[in-house]
């Protein structure tokens, strides 16, 4: 047994993680953090959010282009359907636009 790592339940409450590798999957292990946001990470806490202000869908779409996802990929998916909202958003918002502009031309001719 490798006496650098400690599986003390004393060292996990220290933050002391014991490193756990798999000689198949290299990548078991790597995400035993919690994701940031109260578990739910970033994107779908902004999603949630997003919902009083629109804008956190347009900066989370930011990070998804800016590929945020590549240090935990666990926040691609919810990273995505913000970017999906923010792309309905916008289509609302200029169709609304469009109709009021009709709406104002049609009730004032003179302008």
């Amino acid at each position: 047994m490798d006496q650098r790592l400690s599986t003390d339940v004393v060292d996990h409450k220290n933050g002391a993680y014991a490193e756990i590798k798999d000689v198949e999957n290299p990548e078991l292990g790597m995400f035993d953090k919690p994701l940031p946001c109260f578990g739910c990470g970033i994107g779908w806490f902004s999603l949630l959010l997003g919902l009083v202000c629109p804008l956190l869908w347009y900066y989370a779409t930011f990070l998804y282009f800016r590929k945020y996802y590549q240090r935990d990929p666990r926040e691609r998916d919810g990273l995505a359907a913000n970017a999906v909202a923010a792309l309905i958003c916008t289509i609302a918002v200029i169709i609304a636009g469009v109709v009021i502009l009709i709406i104002n031309l049609a009730t004032n001719p003179h302008q």
